[in-house]
This record gives C-alpha cells, sequence and structure tokens, in this order.
C-alpha cells in the first residue's frame, strides 16, 4: 500500500511512562466524558476524555486525570465493571487488571481515601484477557496460557473452569444473556459456553494458526471477528463454523482484533509491536481497502471509544486516538 495512506493520530495525550495496555469503558458512567484507563510499567492511570465531537468548546481531546493506582508490576490487561460510576455519591471506581506474576487484581475507589485492591490467585501461567459480566458486573472470567478459562465471584472465589486445548487468548460474554461467553483459543478454536450446564454450545474454526486476538460484535451478536497468524477473519455465527470472509492485514503478525461499539461494520487491528512502529488498521466491511492506516511508536493495546467511532492505542509515553470519518 502507498505510503500516502499511512494517518498520523486525530488526537495525542502525552503520558509519563510507556503505555502497555489501555480500555475506554464499555458502560455509560453517568457521566458526558468517557473513562479511560491505561497501564503502565507499575501503575494505572484512570481519567476521562472528552473529544471536540462531542463538546465544539474543545479544541481536540481534553484528559483529566482522576486517580493514579499503584501497580507494583507492569499491567497487561484491563477490564471496567459496569458498576464504575460518576454520577454517584461518592463515585464508584471499579476495574480488573493482570499482570506477570499470574494474579487478577481487583480494584475499588471512590476517588477520595478509600482504594481497595482485591488479589484473585489461580492461574498457573501467564493472564491473557479478562472481562466483566456486562449486566451487573457480579462476575470475572479470565483466560490464560494454562488452557484455562476461569470465572471468579468477586470476593475472589473461583466459580467456574473451562479446561481448553491450547492457550485462552480471548474471552467475551454476551451483551445480554449472561449465560454465555466466548473464549478465543491460540490454536485457532472459538467456542461459546453456557455458564448453567457449563458445556460447550457451538465452535468456530479459524482454518490456520496462531489465532492471537478475537472479539464478539455486541451490537450484532452473529459476528465474530479474529486476528490469525497476518490475517483478519470474520464469522456470521448462523451460517457457518468457518469464516465468511477472510483477508491479509498486516505483514507481520496481526496482534489484536476490535469491534468498533458505534458501528458494526466497522473495526479495528493491530500488528505486533516491531522495533520502531506499530500498525493500525482500520477497516469497514463495506470497503475492500482499509479506510484508515497509522502508526504509532511500539504501540500496545486497542480500544474503541463508547458511542464515537474513535479509537486508541498506547505508546512511548503517548496515547494515540484515531477518529473515523464514516
Amino acid at each position: 500500500m502507498p505510503d500516502e495512506t499511512v494517518r498520523s493520530a486525530s488526537y495525542t495525550v502525552s503520558c509519563e511512562d510507556y503505555v502497555h495496555v489501555v480500555e475506554f469503558s464499555p458502560f455509560d458512567c453517568g457521566s458526558p466524558a468517557s473513562l479511560l484507563a491505561y497501564g503502565g510499567n507499575q501503575y494505572v492511570v484512570v481519567g476521562t476524555c472528552r473529544f471536540k465531537e462531542e463538546d465544539t468548546e474543545i479544541e481536540d481531546v481534553e484528559f483529566t486525570n482522576l486517580q493514579v493506582f499503584s501497580h507494583g508490576v507492569r499491567v497487561d490487561a484491563i477490564a471496567w465493571s459496569p458498576e464504575t460510576r460518576l454520577d454517584k455519591l461518592p463515585p464508584v471506581i471499579r476495574f480488573c487488571t493482570t499482570a506477570a506474576d499470574r494474579k487478577i487484581r481487583l480494584w475499588t475507589s471512590d476517588l477520595q481515601n478509600n482504594c481497595d485492591a482485591k488479589v484473585m490467585e489461580g492461574h498457573t501461567n501467564y493472564i491473557n484477557h479478562l472481562v466483566f459480566e456486562p449486566a451487573e458486573g457480579k462476575q470475572i472470567a479470565s483466560v490464560s496460557d494454562d488452557h484455562t478459562c476461569r470465572v471468579w465471584d468477586l470476593d475472589g472465589n473461583e466459580t467456574i473452569s473451562f479446561r481448553l486445548r491450547s492457550p485462552g487468548v480471548s474471552v467475551c460474554w454476551h451483551p445480554e444473556d449472561i449465560c454465555k461467553l466466548m473464549v478465543a483459543e491460540k490454536k485457532g478454536t472459538i467456542r461459546f459456553y453456557d455458564l448453567v450446564t457449563q458445556h460447550a454450545i457451538l465452535s468456530l474454526d479459524s482454518g490456520h494458526v496462531p489465532l492471537m486476538s478475537a472479539d464478539w460484535c455486541l451490537t450484532n451478536t452473529i459476528k465474530v471477528g479474529a486476528v490469525v497468524a497476518n490475517d483478519w477473519v470474520i464469522w456470521d455465527i448462523t451460517r457457518s463454523s468457518y469464516p465468511l470472509e477472510k483477508r491479509p492485514g498486516h505483514v507481520d503478525k496481526a496482534r489484536h482484533f476490535r469491534w468498533s461499539r458505534a458501528n458494526e461494520n466497522l473495526f479495528a487491528t493491530t500488528g505486533y509491536p516491531g522495533k520502531i512502529n506499530s500498525q493500525l488498521l482500520v477497516h469497514h466491511l463495506g470497503h475492500p481497502q482499509p479506510v484508515i492506516i497509522g502508526s504509532a511508536s511500539v504501540g500496545a493495546g486497542l480500544s474503541w471509544h463508547r458511542t464515537l467511532p474513535l479509537c486508541v492505542i498506547g505508546g512511548d509515553r503517548k496515547l494515540f486516538f484515531w477518529m473515523t470519518e464514516l
């Protein structure tokens, strides 16, 4: 692809450290601003974002730092709880993190004097992804290189464990049916589990390996997407267990796949962090080529804004935001 198609970020926010992971909250927090958390080497920063597309009095992006959580070890994944509210007195901030010490930490803060970190232990290898149950936030699901998917309650008790056939790389909860969980494995299989019977009810096959990241389109749950080796693949789960569409994405291995929350035909993929830059591709199912090609210095993480067609990746002391013009 010609270099002139590469677009610099629409907005950037400076950070004090390398950003390993970044997550917009997918839930309404009762504020016109969007909650955003990013993780560095030893801390998590929670703040709010407002963009000029939301407020004409803002020049580009306004980031307000709410609290810094001392983490002690590098942050590898972040998941937001739907219980997080900024319109309560006192406010409630709740999220989970994973780290290389194989522990999950559940953080709860009132943004004042009370901050609690509950540690959950049980995984025996690297934890790749985790997610809150989206209706009430009373459960957390995690997947690991230890070939398990585990479900936890907020007291740190492991309530369900699924044995996988290869490392678990992604886990997603159905947005309306809290008894359905999607688990993606590195060997190319995606399974949907019924949490009541604790059995798989459907599986998808990517046809090749390694599958590095998968996501469930929460605005249209018949769509599932993933990155496998260099390619992105899309399934329609009502039609076939094999991909409906598959296209080359990145020259080097692809790393992340995420559906937009604002448009069911929009999704983004990232390449593996290289020595200098990481590639971001924003795709639209109606276009044969990416609609945005972006680049960030050694980028990490990928997340979409809750209502805008805007995604963010982290990098070397920066957050990079790309707005998609639809």
